[in-house]
C-alpha cells in the first residue's frame, strides 16, 4: 500500500455572499433568484446563475438552518447498484460509519457525466457532512462543486489522476500492466480483448490502456477488439466471445474488462470443449465472490472493494472530528493477481 501523508485544511463552504459579490448584485437578489422568486430581470438571473455555476455553489434545501449547517449524512455517489463491485465497497463504507452518528445515501449515476452532476447538485444541496464519489472524472461543474463544498470529499476506485481533496483506489493502469506481463510470461501471443461501458467507464480504460502498453514494448498488438455500451452480463460474455472467436479463430488468450463477462466466455469456452488454458486462456477484472461456483475458477484481479470503502470512509470519520488532523488522504492499494484455473504460470 502506497500512501503519501497531506495535512487537511479547514474548508469554508461557499454563501450567498460569495455569488453576490461574484455577480455583482445583492444577496437578496441572488436569494430571490436561486429559489426562482420574485421579480428580477434575465440577464440578472443569467449573470447570478452563472456566477453560481462557476463557483460551484449549492444552494441550501435546510428549511431555516444557516448556510453552514450540516446533517449527519455522508453522500456516497456510484456509478451503479447493479454491478456486484460497488455493494461491496457500500459494506466497507458502512462498517466503518456504523460506529460514527454519520450515515451514508447513495446516489447513482448510470456512468453518465451529466446525471453525475445532478445526483451531485441534490445531494450537496441538503449540506451532507462529507462525500464520497466513484472516480477522477467529472465534468467542470461537478469539480467545482466538489472543490466548494466546504466539506471532505473523497474520490475512490481509482488513482490514476489528481484528486478534488483526497482519494482512495488502485492504480487502474498498473493493473492492466501487470496482467499483461503475466499473460506474456505465460506464453500467449494471439491476444484479444472485450469491455463493458468503455466510452464512459475512465476506470476499464486505464486498464486497457496499461495493458496495451506493456503488449506494445514486446511488439505484440491486440488482434481483436470488441466494445459494449451495457452492462456486464454472462449472456453478453458468452455473445462476445463467440463473435470474436469465428473473427479470430486464431486467439489463445481472452482479456475481459470485468470477471461477468469473462465468465460468460468461459461457460462459452468449456461447452464448445475447448481447452483452457492449454487451447485459449482467460482472464478478467473484479475478483467477484458470486462467481467462484464456476467449472473452473476464472483467472482475475482483486480490486481492493471493500478496503476502499473502509478507507475512504475513515477519512470522511477523521476530518470531521478533527479537521486539523494529519492523515493520509492519497491512498493507493496493489490489487494481486489470482491466476485460477484459466491463465498458465510459468
Amino acid at each position: 500500500m502506497q500512501v503519501s501523508p497531506v495535512t487537511t485544511e479547514t474548508k469554508r463552504p461557499l454563501t450567498l455572499r460569495d455569488v453576490s459579490e461574484a455577480s455583482g448584485v445583492s444577496e437578496m437578489t441572488v436569494s430571490r433568484v436561486l429559489r426562482n422568486r420574485g421579480d428580477v430581470s434575465d440577464a440578472t438571473r443569467t449573470r447570478v446563475l452563472a456566477a453560481a455555476k462557476e463557483l460551484g455553489y449549492v444552494p441550501n434545501k435546510i428549511a431555516g438552518a444557516l448556510a453552514s449547517s450540516r446533517v449527519n449524512l455522508v453522500a456516497v455517489i456510484i456509478p451503479s447498484l447493479s454491478n456486484m463491485v460497488f455493494p461491496e465497497v457500500l459494506t466497507g463504507i458502512n462498517q466503518v460509519l456504523e460506529d460514527t452518528e454519520l450515515q451514508p445515501v447513495v446516489g447513482v449515476t448510470d456512468y453518465l457525466p451529466e446525471k453525475e452532476e445532478k445526483v451531485l447538485y441534490e445531494m450537496l444541496s441538503w449540506r451532507p457532512s462529507g462525500v464520497i464519489i466513484a472516480g477522477l472524472e467529472h465534468t467542470e461543474a461537478a469539480r467545482a462543486m466538489l472543490d466548494s463544498a466546504g466539506i471532505p470529499v473523497v474520490e475512490i476506485m481509482d488513482t490514476d489522476g489528481k484528486p478534488v481533496d483526497a482519494m482512495v483506489g488502485i492504480s487502474h493502469r498498473r493493473a492492466g500492466r501487470e496482467m499483461a506481463q503475466a499473460i506474456l510470461k505465460a506464453g500467449y501471443q494471439h491476444i484479444g480483448f472485450m469491455g463493458t461501458k468503455m466510452p464512459l467507464d475512465h476506470r476499464a480504460r486505464k486498464r486497457f490502456e496499461g495493458f496495451t502498453e506493456v503488449l506494445g514494448k514486446h511488439g505484440i498488438e491486440i488482434e481483436d477488439r470488441e466494445f459494449y455500451s451495457g452492462g456486464s452480463a454472462l449472456a453478453k460474455g458468452r455473445e462476445m466471445t463467440k463473435a470474436m472467436l469465428d473473427r479470430s479463430p486464431e486467439l489463445d488468450f481472452l482479456y475481459y474488462s470485468n470477471d461477468m463477462i469473462g465468465a460468460g466466455g468461459l461457460l462459452y469456452l468449456l461447452e464448445q470443449g475447448i481447452d483452457v488454458p492449454g487451447q485459449i486462456g482467460l482472464a478478467g477484472f473484479n475478483n467477484v465472490e458470486l462467481l467462484q461456483g464456476l467449472p473452473r475458477k476464472l483467472a482475475t484481479m482483486d480490486a481492493c472493494r471493500l478496503e476502499i470503502g473502509r478507507k475512504a470512509a475513515e477519512i470522511i470519520a477523521a476530518q470531521l472530528a478533527d479537521p486539523n488532523t494529519e492523515i493520509e488522504t492519497r491512498i493507493t492499494l496493489t490489487p494481486k493477481i489470482s491466476y485460477g484455473d484459466t491463465l498458465k504460470r510459468r
